[in-house]
């Protein structure tokens, strides 16, 4: 009986088939996520080539999004991975989330809806296995000014500190603010937790002339604004 021969870099596919080949021909935007995963990972194991190694994690965690939120541990502890496989995906993703909020449309700059909020934030907040406090700091044209990181752990008013939403927007003179927390759940629907501190928010707010102007809570499955469900917001 012949042996069977398997395919374990990408170098033994036909040129037609090699990722990077059709890469520089066609371009990146052709490919598929398990080739781009592919041109990553350059080799696979004895048995499994590299397409068939990216499609399988690719599957196993549930596609893109599912790996935006893996763990190193969980990723290298796969079959065919180890340490250095698995920094190279987990890098390529920290990578794209940065080049997806460098990239943000001037025109997101500026807050006409809760929506633009999601769309400024969406890819850096989104996957993020704990929860982030962020305030958006905005002219008297809602344009954003800058964005600050206040907290980072389990966002209530319990833990939260007031003086630190507000500290920024106070220094600089910024008329109002957004403030912004994800749920690493996938829920964004608000806790009674984050209605509280966006209550307490708007009296610390109204008392320091700076306007709480919503709280938007996002998630992997969409976002809620506060104001519009008036939730704190009379």
């Amino acid at each position: 009986m012949a042996a069977t021969v398997t395919r374990n870099v990408i170098r033994d596919l036909p040129t037609e088939e090699r990722p990077r080949e059709r890469l520089r021909m066609r371009g990146a935007e052709t490919l598929s996520n398990a080739e781009l995963m592919a041109i990553l990972l350059r080799t696979g194991s004895a048995g499994e080539n590299v397409l068939a190694l990216s499609q399988r994690l690719l599957s196993t965690f549930d596609g893109l999004r599912g790996l935006g939120k893996v763990s190193f541990g969980e990723l290298a502890g796969q079959h065919s991975m180890g340490d250095a496989k698995a920094c190279q995906v987990l890098a390529a993703i920290e990578l794209g989330r940065r080049v997806s909020a460098a990239v943000t449309p001037e025109a997101a700059r500026f807050i006409k809806d809760p929506a633009d909020v999601y769309a400024m934030l969406f890819a850096e907040m989104a996957l993020l296995q704990q929860e982030e406090l962020k305030i958006l700091m905005l002219s008297t044209r809602n344009e954003v000014l800058s964005v600050k990181t206040v907290y980072r752990g389990n966002v209530s008013a319990a833990i939260v500190r007031q003086a630190e939403v507000f500290k920024d927007a106070v220094r600089e003179g910024c008329p109002s603010i957004i403030m912004v927390h994800n749920h690493p759940s996938g829920d964004p629907d608000p806790s009674a937790e984050d209605v509280s501190l966006t209550r307490e928010a708007i009296q610390v707010g109204k008392l320091l002339g700076v306007e709480v102007l919503d709280h938007i809570v996002l998630a992997r499955s969409g976002f809620v604004s506060m104001k519009d469900r008036h939730l704190a917001f009379a």
